[in-house]
């Protein structure tokens, strides 16, 4: 069975897209995303940017394998707002991707139906302004070895055309002799046969790095 190791996500942040529906406001952005703890700041950036407006709803979606996902209405009626949002998300095969849309009241009341329309096609035109890149999963090793070894895990980086993320050596407490440390970034369905080449050579250790 072939693994699949590619995902879809956005290039780069949008730029801000505008959605009117009777008087009411909807400012759209959508953001490239990693982890959960980019989405607070950047939700705060939006509340100086537009503090006029009364809700700042949002739906992300971040992982391959393991998928994290949040929809949130800010203050909308339950599920008109954020699930709205994160439909669109599902609907553009994305992950690692945050989209928020800020409402600006017109005096004039949506109705539920309304703003699960509204929230939908503020999400869809800010998505349709996006670049949508497709990237590799990678799996992130550590190898450790004893300095003498640094010329048989170079030639099989070489080799195998193994990108290196990072790389030091540092003093073995106990021997005083140096011992490098490398981190290498692998394709997902190159992964296991690069461990299995690092792991069968004698004196180097091999780990994945979560």
């Amino acid at each position: 069975m072939e693994i699949t190791d590619t995902y879809k996500t956005i290039e780069k942040p949008s730029i801000e897209t505008l959605f009117k529906e009777k008087k009411s406001k909807f400012f759209g952005y959508a953001y490239p995303i990693q982890t959960e703890e980019e989405v607070k700041p950047i939700i705060d950036t939006l509340r100086k940017q537009h503090p006029n407006a009364c809700h700042y709803c949002y739906a992300y979606q971040i992982g391959t394998d393991k998928i994290t996902y949040r929809a949130n209405d800010d203050g909308e009626p339950n599920n008109s707002a954020g699930m709205p949002i994160y439909g669109q998300i599902q609907s553009f095969s994305i992950t690692n991707v945050l989209i928020v849309v800020v409402r600006i009241f017109g005096g004039v009341k949506l109705g539920v139906g309304g703003l699960i329309s509204a929230y939908k096609t503020a999400a869809q035109i800010t998505l349709e302004e996006c670049t949508i890149i497709e990237k590799t999963i990678d799996i992130h090793y550590l190898i450790s070895f004893d300095y003498q070894n640094m010329n048989k895990v170079m030639r099989i980086i070489k080799e195998k055309k193994i990108e290196i993320v990072s790389q030091e050596m540092e003093l073995d407490t106990e021997t005083n002799l140096p011992i490098g440390k490398i981190e290498i970034k692998i394709r997902k369905k190159n992964a296991e046969m690069v461990f299995d080449i690092f792991n069968s050579v004698y004196e180097i250790q091999i780990r994945i790095m979560e």
